[in-house]
């Protein structure tokens, strides 16, 4: 069984960065496409950010540029550093993970996701 647990989250200023943190408990984890998702209240789940098997990766429009999302596959970890945060980035950010395929930008992509954590950006 896939077990992926994020922290990182928490209050920050806007302007302000955090770095979220995915630890999967996975045997190969190389072999996982890893996203990060985030849904506010009374809105669907979106995408932010993909990185493929081979680190390839792919922004949503609304966080290029300010957000990375980066792996390392010896700690079985994906991360995604937030930078220049905005209140609209407030919302719970998922980890999900999906084997031997490169991850995607729906969350159809996906077959294992975290339970989340909170981030909240205040103004």
């Amino acid at each position: 069984q896939v077990q992926l647990v994020e922290s990182g989250g928490g209050l920050v200023q806007v302007g302000g960065s955090l770095r979220l943190s995915c630890a999967a408990s996975v045997r190969t984890f190389s072999n996982y496409g890893m996203g990060w998702f985030r849904q506010a209240p009374g809105k669907e789940r979106e995408f932010v950010a993909v990185i493929g098997r081979t680190s390839w990766t792919r922004y949503a429009d609304s966080v290029k540029g300010r957000f990375a999302i980066s792996r390392d596959n010896a700690k079985n970890t994906v991360y995604l550093q937030m930078n220049s945060l905005k209140p609209e980035d407030t919302a719970v950010y998922y980890c999900a993970a999906v084997i031997s395929r490169a991850g995607g930008v729906t969350t159809d992509d996906y077959d294992y996701w975290g339970q989340g954590t909170q981030v909240t950006v205040s103004s």
